[in-house]
C-alpha cells in the first residue's frame, strides 16, 4: 500500500501552547498561484480574549527581566531562525511566490533585524532616560516603562520580514503582544511560533493568531485590557478602529509596509514610541553646613 503522507496542521500560538481554535473553524491557506498549501485555524473572538489574558499575565514578569536577559532571548530567537532558514525560505517562496534567492534574502534580513533590536534592550534607558532640572529641592527623573499589552493587526500582504520586525520592536522593552498574522504569511508566522517555543521566550509574551482581519479587527481595537494598537499595512476601516481605540485611550500606530522594510525602521524612536515616560520626584534633604574657621 502507498504510504499516506502526514500533513501538518497549523494551530494558534497562545500562552506558549499550540491550541486549535475554540470555534473549530479553519480556512485554506493558498500559495501565490492559488494552490492549497495547508489548513489554518480561523481564530475567533474567544481565541483573541484568551491571548490577551495570557499576554497580560506574562507582561509584568517579562518587564521585570533584566534588559540584558531580554537581549539574550532575542538573540536566541535569531540563532534559531538561522538554524532553520532553509525551511523558512521554502515556506516564504511558496506563500509569496518569490524565488528561492529572494525568499532567503528575506529570512536573512529578518535575522539581522532581530539581532539589531536585541542590541537595544540594555541601551534604551541610557539613551532616553534623564535627570530633569527643577526649581525646588527635588531630584526629578524620567525613565521609560513598557506600555503593557499591545495588539497588532497585519493586513493580508504583510511579509515574514515585516512580521518579525514588528514582533522584535514590540517586545524588547518589556511589552507582551497579541498579533494577527497576515493571510499570505500565516504558515511562516506560525512556524516562527515553534522558534519562540524553543528560545526561552516566557509563555504569553508573544501570542500569534491566524484568521481574518475583517472579523477580528474591531475586537483588537476595542478590548479594554490592551494598551496599544499597531496597524501594519493598509486597513480600509482604519478610522473606525481608531475610534474604537479611544474607549480606553489606546495609543494607535500605523506602520506602512514601506516604512517597516526600509533601513530607517532600525531606529530607537520606534521602540521609544511603544513605551511610556514615567517621571519621579524625590525630595532632597536640606543640610545646612556651618562655616569653620581655620
Amino acid at each position: 500500500m502507498a504510504r499516506v503522507e502526514v500533513l501538518k496542521t497549523y494551530k494558534l500560538f497562545i500562552d506558549g501552547k499550540f491550541p486549535r481554535t475554540e470555534s473549530g473553524r479553519y480556512f485554506k491557506a493558498k500559495d501565490a498561484v492559488g494552490e492549497f498549501i495547508g489548513n489554518m485555524c480561523l481564530a475567533s473572538r474567544k481565541d483573541f480574549r484568551n491571548a490577551i489574558k495570557a499576554a497580560r499575565k506574562s507582561q509584568s514578569s517579562w518587564q521585570d527581566r533584566s534588559a540584558y536577559n531580554r537581549g539574550q532571548i532575542l538573540y536566541r530567537i535569531a540563532e534559531n531562525i538561522e538554524a532553520r532558514k532553509k525551511e523558512f525560505s521554502d515556506l516564504i517562496a511558496k506563500e509569496q511566490g518569490l524565488s528561492q534567492k529572494e525568499a532567503m534574502s528575506q529570512v536573512e534580513s529578518a535575522i539581522d533585524r532581530v539581532i539589531y533590536f536585541s542590541g537595544w534592550t540594555d541601551k534604551l534607558q541610557q539613551v532616553f532616560s534623564s535627570v530633569n532640572p527643577v526649581a525646588s529641592n527635588h531630584f526629578n527623573f524620567s525613565i521609560l516603562e513598557p506600555m503593557g499589552v499591545i495588539s497588532i493587526l497585519s493586513d493580508s500582504f504583510t511579509s515574514f520580514f515585516e512580521f518579525i520586525s514588528v514582533v522584535s520592536a514590540s517586545i524588547l522593552s518589556g511589552n507582551s503582544i497579541v498579533i494577527l498574522a497576515g493571510e499570505n504569511a500565516s504558515l511562516s508566522a506560525l512556524t516562527f511560533a515553534e522558534v519562540l517555543a524553543h528560545s526561552d521566550v516566557p509563555n504569553g509574551v508573544v501570542n500569534i493568531l491566524s484568521g481574518k482581519a475583517e472579523e477580528l479587527s474591531s475586537h483588537f481595537a476595542s478590548h479594554m485590557d490592551s494598551n496599544a494598537l499597531i496597524l501594519v499595512g493598509k486597513h480600509t476601516n482604519r478610522a473606525e478602529l481608531e475610534t474604537l481605540a479611544t474607549e480606553n485611550v489606546k495609543r494607535v500606530f500605523c506602520w506602512s509596509h514601506e516604512e517597516i522594510k526600509a533601513s530607517k525602521f532600525e531606529n530607537p524612536y520606534y521602540i521609544k514610541a511603544l513605551n511610556e515616560v514615567k517621571t519621579t520626584w524625590h525630595p532632597i534633604e536640606n543640610i545646612s553646613s556651618s562655616s569653620s574657621t581655620y
